[in-house]
């Protein structure tokens, strides 16, 4: 089943832990720290209201300045995904929101990737199935995406189990998304 397949079929709760899972493995491109995200995860599994856990965030993290370079777009794209989470995690604003998300990530880590980019596809494309010509990284965080998507729809695995699955796919993806930015800035710094 393609990406837009599995976020048309995803409930409120696996189209907002998606939508947050997609932010969550781009804030190393905002310079946020790991645990940045963690009180919005932790309202989503409560079922709480994520509002004031969502103003801290926001509030943690000041706009990127807009060099007009790879690392710059990708922290302006993120801080869009921050920008845009709406205030209540359900109804058809976090619909609109997770699927943002899912572009945007996948264009995060498209201009982060130092491998060519094949094809004239957009990244929206590769989200629906179309996936040739794909780079690593923007392969790796497509997988992820489906990953997710698939555990929040696992009904046997429980809300709160899915959840922490779907919390530790992120994790995963933010390592490596928190690498690439490091290598990047080292190789700035020595150029």
């Amino acid at each position: 089943m393609s990406l837009v397949e599995l976020i048309a079929q995803a409930d409120d709760r696996g189209l907002a832990a998606s939508g947050l899972a997609c932010l969550d493995r781009c804030v190393p491109v905002l310079g946020g720290g790991d645990d940045l995200l963690r009180p919005l995860w932790a309202r989503l599994a409560e079922g709480g209201d994520w509002g004031e856990a969502l103003a801290g965030a926001r509030s943690a993290l000041t706009p990127p300045a807009d060099a007009g370079g790879p690392s710059d777009e990708a922290a302006a794209l993120a801080r869009r995904m921050l920008d845009a989470v709406p205030v209540a995690h359900s109804g058809p604003a976090v619909r609109e929101w997770a699927d943002g998300c899912s572009v945007a990530a996948l264009q995060v880590h498209r201009l982060l990737d130092t491998a060519p980019w094949g094809g004239a596809r957009p990244v929206s494309a590769r989200r629906e199935g179309r996936t040739d010509g794909m780079t690593p990284l923007v392969e790796a965080e497509l997988r992820r995406q489906i990953q997710i998507l698939e555990l929040l729809a696992n009904k046997g695995a429980g809300p709160v189990g899915g959840l922490r699955q779907a919390l530790d796919v992120s994790l995963e993806g933010r390592r490596v998304l928190r690498a690439v930015v490091s290598r990047r800035a080292r190789g700035a710094a020595d150029g």
